[in-house]
């Protein structure tokens, strides 16, 4: 529907309530000749705008249901039962109206297109001054300084001083990466340590992250807009009233007993009800923190066989976290530390530091109830590691190579280490106190997802990462996963989602989190973002956004949508099986076309309350509210 007759859809129905309610008062008051000329102003507006939507629908070439109610109206107001016009349009304009809410209240929802994405930057003249200036006046061959917390607003190489950024909504790898000088640095990602400089290597309309959100564009150009389920039953029943109708006026010779059956024929039940339904769905997801951005989106998701998952942030935390502490004896004269008095020494250095390691120890400390001390005389270097005092003594936290500067003697061997974790040194008084390792780790309730997704007939499940593929493998490993692939782009990302919908039989959902998963999201019958940390691009591109921790209502989402469908085909059966044999009873003379407008009131009044099934929880899901992340 184009957006004018769209933001009419409120006024429509307000107008024909009060058309409606209007010609009835003059009945009452005497002056009921007037009362058809009320229902008839009533009704033309809402016929009007239903006009051009069905000329707009058959540009395109879809053929709906709206074209039967328009016929109704029209032979409504040519035959003189204006009354009858008026019900069907107040039925009509209602149905409309449900599918204007829903979509608006969506699109009220993710108003912050891309807003990641920087809008200026700090460059320097060629006096060393900086100013800051839009992207657009950025060019190849300038410097920039990228302050802590920023966003590399484009493409380009670390210069002078080693760089600490986060990655991991492009890549996909969790744990932060530090850039030495003459390394190139992606647009998209964060900087986490001390400010730096950046000489600029492509513009910023060419840059990674530019890449990521045109990739979003076309995926979201190229895929069809799905039907509206009733339509699919638009063009037989259509046909079966047409010629039912002629019929009905052939053999008799009154036009009105047509009439008759066009009213009844009305596909208010399909209209009404399957709105109902859906926008029911949408209320209950909604209830357990899942947004679904409209009724083809609910649709969507509940058609899906196959499911394309993101690691990093979605089946993982996406972000480090202490899985070991390795305690080295004779850590000081006066008798070892313990792994507990380790930890909350590095943790309390560590309040000094706005590292993401550093909140990944203070976090685990807390979580084991240790109480911190505060640091005195801290020094940190950026990228590398902090040192200072606790509570009297000498304490060193960083990389092996850092806190080696800070021991007595040298670095003892550090054995079983692997690339899925991360090693901090811990000194204590000159001497190697530990080594704290830190790793991104499954969900707990990654692998009870990927249960129910296949109780609930999702029958394969592709796990596709930017992160490295032993890692991936790592992970996949005892998961009931059909492929796992790593090392992957968002273009690779992208290609994996269109090769499942060429194969799949049903709809294809990716589930990720990142930039660099928003084209695969876009693509995809129906995208799904988890949490959408900080990546606004994946949360605009999906159509489906989960605003809890945990993976639970992403099932619970499913559920809600497979049955909210089966509803709605309820009563899509049940009405059009009614409206049949009403058709049927207005053909052979039974029925006037106000008697069949009121024979669809009643009709409409049982799917609806059929439809209002969907608002009620499903079995077997989550209790709002209760699903988070450990």
């Amino acid at each position: 529907m184009s957006e004018s007759v769209a933001r009419l859809r409120p006024f429509l129905v307000l107008l024909a309530v009060l058309g409606l309610a209007g010609g009835f008062v003059l009945r009452m008051a005497g002056h009921g000749a007037a009362a058809p000329y009320v229902w008839a102003a009533a009704t033309a507006p809402v016929l009007a705008a239903l006009v051009v939507e069905i000329i707009t629908s058959l540009r395109r070439g879809d053929v709906g249901l709206d074209i039967v109610a328009a016929l109704s109206m029209s032979g409504a107001l040519v035959l003189g039962e204006t009354l009858a016009g008026a019900v069907v349009a107040l039925m009509y304009a209602g149905g409309q109206y449900l599918e204007f809410y829903a979509e608006g209240r969506a699109r009220r929802e993710m108003r912050a297109l891309l807003s990641r994405v920087p809008r200026s930057a700090l460059r320097y003249d060629g006096e060393g001054r900086i100013a800051e200036v839009p992207l657009a006046d950025i060019h190849p061959g300038e410097r920039l300084l990228i302050r802590q917390g920023d966003v590399l607003p484009v493409d380009g190489r670390v210069v002078d001083e080693p760089a600490m950024v986060d990655q991991s909504a492009i890549t996909g790898e969790s744990v932060p990466v530090r850039l030495l000088p003459g390394r190139e640095a992606l647009s998209g990602t964060t900087n986490i340590g001390a400010a730096f400089d950046l000489l600029v290597l492509r513009p910023a309309a060419e840059s990674t992250y530019a890449g990521i959100v045109r990739l979003v564009e076309e995926a979201q150009k190229a895929k069809a807009p799905m039907a509206r389920l009733a339509d699919r039953y638009a063009i037989a029943f259509l046909a079966v009233t047409v010629l039912l109708a002629g019929a009905a006026w052939l053999v008799s010779g009154d036009p009105v007993r047509a009439l008759a059956v066009l009213v009844v024929a009305t596909p208010c039940p399909l209209i009404l009800a399957v709105p109902v339904a859906l926008v029911a769905g949408l209320s209950q997801a909604a209830r357990h923190g899942v947004l679904i951005k409209g009724g083809g989106a609910l649709e969507a998701l509940s058609q899906a066989r196959t499911a394309v998952l993101d690691k990093t942030g979605t089946l993982t935390f996406g972000r480090a976290r202490l899985v070991d502490v390795r305690v080295f004896a004779g850590a000081n004269g006066d008798g070892d530390v313990d792994a507990d008095e380790a930890l909350r020494l590095a943790a309390s250095l560590d309040q000094a530091s706005a590292h993401v390691v550093a909140e990944a120890l203070i976090e685990a400390a807390g979580e084991r109830g240790l109480a911190l001390s505060a640091p005195h005389e801290v020094s940190e270097t950026a990228g590398r590691g902090l040192a200072g005092r606790v509570e009297g003594r000498a304490v060193a936290v960083g990389s092996l190579s850092y806190v080696g500067e800070y021991l007595d003697g040298a670095v003892p061997p550090i054995e079983g280490m692997d690339g899925s974790t991360a090693a901090v040194a811990v000194a204590v008084d000159g001497r190697l106190a530990a080594v704290l390792l830190l790793a991104d780790l499954l969900r707990p309730d990654a692998a009870g997802l990927l249960a129910r997704l296949e109780q609930e007939g999702v029958s394969r499940l592709v796990l596709a990462s930017g992160d490295r593929s032993d890692i991936v493998a790592e992970i996949a490993a005892g998961l009931p996963l059909a492929e796992a692939r790593g090392d992957l782009s968002p273009q690779d990302k992208l290609g994996i989602v269109r090769r499942e919908r060429r194969r799949a039989t049903g709809a294809v959902m990716m589930i990720g989190d990142g930039i660099n998963d928003a084209p695969a999201l876009a693509e995809a019958d129906v995208g799904i973002a988890v949490g959408a940390r900080g990546a606004s691009a994946s949360a605009e591109a999906a159509n489906v956004v989960l605003l809890v921790e945990g993976l639970a209502p992403v099932a619970d989402a499913l559920v809600i949508a497979r049955r909210s469908r089966r509803i709605a085909l309820q009563s899509v059966y049940v009405g059009i099986g009614l409206s049949g044999l009403g058709m049927l009873a207005a053909a052979a003379g039974f029925l006037a076309p106000v008697q069949g407008a009121l024979l669809q009131e009643v009709i409409d009044v049982a799917a609806i309350m059929n439809a209002l099934r969907a608002l009620a929880p499903a079995p077997g899901m989550s209790a709002p509210g209760t699903a988070k992340g450990s």
